[in-house]
């Protein structure tokens, strides 16, 4: 995967992105940490195209993230399920594939079987978000996303609404996604998920990135800002 991130900057109300620049070739998985209000889900949103920054460019995989042909090649799971209330499991990716991506209604069933049952939903398949537990959900919205075939998966703190039990099960699910040949960025706030996941880790403060680099950083933080987060998330 390869990010450039020039000159970035982000503000609502108050500046949210503070001139950030990145440069990274070759990882595969990229996780951004940091405290609740740092950045973290703004950035991953603006790597995803699905907000513009104020002012800078980004290029992921030389594509620029606003054109529509670099949509075509990402999934997003956002930290809420975001499925369809009234639609079964099976019905909320069919749907997606036959509306944005053409697909025949067979055809579409057979993807989004093969995706569900990827995530250990197969028995699942025909029931309402609300007749299943929130993993389980968490994992429908990921298979929703594989079933767009990305290149790149976006996973903005998949796992914050749910229980440590819960939690567990969905991040088991994405590390045996890894195998699938596809890239990911990530922001979560388990750090043993990053230290095991991520081949790069990003840490942002104050809409800033302060330190970056392999997993290591974790276990041996050379800023202040890195030290003192490391400290109170063990």
């Amino acid at each position: 995967m390869k990010i450039e991130i020039k000159n970035v900057s982000h503000t609502y109300d108050v500046e949210v992105l503070n001139n950030l620049n990145l440069n990274l070739t070759k990882y595969k998985s990229v996780a951004i940490i940091g405290v609740s209000g740092s950045g973290k889900s703004t950035l991953i949103r603006m790597m995803s195209g699905l907000e513009k920054p104020t002012s800078g460019e980004i290029l992921i995989n030389n594509y620029d993230v606003r054109d529509d042909a670099y949509k075509k090649k990402i999934g997003f799971v956002f930290q809420s399920h975001n499925l369809f209330p009234h639609l079964s499991l099976k019905r909320n990716i069919t749907l997606v594939l036959e509306k944005t991506r053409g697909f025949e209604k067979a055809e579409a069933e057979a993807i989004a079987l093969k995706n569900l049952s990827l995530l250990h939903l197969e028995d699942q398949v025909n029931k309402l978000p609300k007749n299943v537990s929130g993993g389980q959900a968490q994992r429908a919205s990921i298979a929703r996303a594989l079933s767009m075939d990305p290149d790149i998966i976006f996973l903005d703190e998949p796992t914050s609404s749910l229980d440590p039990i819960l939690t567990h099960e969905v991040l088991k699910a994405i590390e045996e996604l890894r195998d699938l040949g596809k890239e990911f960025i990530l922001v979560t706030h388990v750090m043993s998920f990053a230290r095991a996941f991520a081949d790069y880790v990003i840490f942002m403060s104050e809409g800033r990135i302060i330190e970056q680099g392999p997993p290591t950083i974790l276990d041996h933080p050379q800023t202040r800002e890195l030290i003192e987060f490391m400290e109170k998330v063990r």
